[in-house]
């Protein structure tokens, strides 16, 4: 075996772990979208993770791909494990969506927005991009896509939402905000320590090469600067809250260290472990904030997805100019701009088309007796609602 074959080998084997690990992401999103809505609907979001899964690796294989990196020329690893890498990621957009839309969403209407979103909408932007268009050459750095992949989802989930309403009973008709809670906490935190430990594939893995003093001295400090900005997120959302609130609030805690995650996501490689400290804390605060904020702007977000995703994505974006000596706070500006304008405007069409053709939202009587019975006709906790079976 020749030097190139080991280094070709090394870094196929050292993607398809990164891939295996984000593909564990899929899990992360269920568990947490699971335990942070109620009972009634945690079947049907379970479905939903897993056929989005499932769509969006067909739709990017058949579709997706091409339109995003055309033939890539690929030399380096195998180049069936560039795709595994790349349909894993568009994946991960759709999941953002899932949690944004839930207990109120036809679960037909969702899984065909998938189509249109795995197919078209996330690879044509990321073509821009990733695939070499006019945002790479303008100068846009986004390493492992806070803002590609994470702000994508959360515009595409914002066009939603907008268009679908809050659910029954979240706001009163005097300005009241009423708190809808989970069901799992465990399940919730669950999910969050898997999407922890996902994310150094996610940000690892985006180096491509693990082969070479360089690239592995790199890896290691995305590793630690993932580890360290997920960290601070969480620390700095619990302070807040019970600064706020006197309580400690563990889904804002949950959020915290997703949104420290997402926002080192823009480049973790080039922060030193205090700086992705910082960025985290200040991503911390900022998804609090954010969630308050949408909040009472009465966006009804189950699970916090736009603010940790698309606010704590653009935070991210925005941090690259600081910590990226190449980058500039107007070429990142301008990538933030384009992709939030391309994914909100194509996914307010495609939305709005399913709302006056096949319905988007589930009738009150089905949004009162939950989701599982409707779509689904299994209900995941049926021996709380009607006794234990002897």
């Amino acid at each position: 075996m020749t030097v190139t074959d080991l280094s070709y080998a090394l870094n196929t084997f050292y993607l398809l772990v990164s891939a295996a690990l984000v593909m564990w992401m899929a899990a992360g999103f269920a568990m947490l979208e699971a335990g942070l809505v109620r009972s009634k609907n945690t079947t049907e979001i379970l479905v939903k993770n897993i056929l989005l899964y499932a769509i969006a690796c067909l739709c990017y294989l058949l579709i997706g791909y091409t339109l995003m990196y055309g033939s890539p020329d690929v030399t380096d690893f195998a180049p069936q494990a560039n795709f595994f890498f790349q349909v894993v990621f568009v994946a991960t957009a759709m999941s953002i969506v899932s949690g944004a839309v839930a207990e109120r969403m036809k679960l037909t209407s969702f899984l065909l927005f998938a189509v249109v979103m795995t197919s078209f909408i996330y690879p044509i932007q990321g073509s821009w991009s990733w695939g070499g268009g006019f945002l790479a050459n303008a100068g846009f750095i986004d390493f492992a896509g806070s803002g590609i992949v994470h702000l994508a989802g959360a515009a595409a989930a914002l066009a939603g939402v907008l268009l679908l309403g809050p659910r029954k009973g979240k706001y009163g008709h005097s300005g009241n905000i009423y708190a809808i809670p989970g069901a799992n906490m465990p399940l919730a935190a669950l999910g969050t320590l898997i999407l922890w430990l996902g994310w150094f594939g996610f940000n690892g893995g985006s180096q491509l090469s693990i082969v070479g003093q360089n690239n592995s001295s790199a890896v290691a400090q995305i590793f630690v600067n993932t580890n360290t900005a997920a960290a601070a997120g969480a620390l700095a959302a619990f302070l807040l809250v019970r600064i706020i609130w006197r309580k400690s609030d563990l889904t804002m805690i949950l959020n915290g260290a997703l949104a420290g995650l997402v926002a080192i996501t823009a480049e973790p490689s080039a922060s030193s472990a205090i700086t992705a400290s910082l960025i985290g804390l200040g991503a911390g605060v900022l998804v609090v904030v954010a969630i308050i904020g949408l909040d009472r702007a009465r966006i009804d977000d189950p699970v916090g997805a736009i603010s940790v995703h698309g606010v704590c994505g653009i935070y991210g974006l925005l941090m690259v100019s600081i910590t990226h000596a190449e980058a500039t706070l107007l070429t990142q500006l301008y990538g933030i701009v384009v992709i939030f304008a391309w994914v909100f405007s194509l996914s307010l069409l495609a939305w709005w088309l399913l709302r006056v053709t096949i319905g988007i939202r589930i009738s009150a009587e089905h949004e009162y007796s939950g989701a599982d019975i409707a779509d689904c006709g299994v209900e995941a906790y049926p021996e709380f609602v009607y006794g234990k079976t002897k």
